[in-house]
């Protein structure tokens, strides 16, 4: 099997995936289709030999994010009714910012010792995070904790 047709397919899986999630009006749908972009983007991390990346992407973003996201869109009301017209200010941002990206993407050389690396195993990231990184990371989780709690504070309030 050649090489590249695993990877184009993973391509336009994850580029439908995101094009739907951009365009459909349903706000559902969109965030069903923002699921499907980021299972491509774990694809593309198991097909790269990352591992432990793609399960973190799986656990975290398909598990958590796209679930609470889901959560959040079927818990609160819509105050508007969305438009199916196209917003042309989103669409030239985009175009900007992917340019941006395309042009540093071009400019920047890739490092000689790519390859000579040390492989990061499941150890290695944990001893470095309850390591050097344990104050961000115990920060992180306190301000996604009052995230969650305001989130929740926000619904009830709309009940009452």
């Amino acid at each position: 099997m050649n090489p590249g047709i695993p990877f184009i397919l993973i391509a336009a899986l994850t580029l439908s995936g995101a094009l739907a999630a951009a365009i459909l009006p349903n706000l559902v749908h969109a965030a069903l289709s923002l699921v499907l972009a980021f299972v491509g983007l774990a694809a593309f991390y198991f097909l790269l030999g990352a591992e432990f990346i793609g399960l973190v992407q799986v656990i975290v973003y398909i598990g958590a994010v796209a679930v609470l996201i889901v959560f959040t869109i079927l818990l609160t009301r819509p105050a508007v009714a969305q438009r199916g017209d196209l917003n042309w200010g989103g669409v030239l941002v985009a175009i900007a910012v992917m340019s941006g990206l395309l042009w540093a993407l071009a400019r920047t050389a890739l490092p000689a010792n790519a390859t000579a690396a040390a492989p990061m195993t499941v150890m290695r990231v944990g001893q470095t995070l309850m390591g050097d990184y344990v104050w961000p990371l115990q920060t992180v989780g306190i301000v996604l904790t009052a995230a969650l709690i305001g989130a929740v504070v926000l619904v009830m309030e709309e009940d009452r």
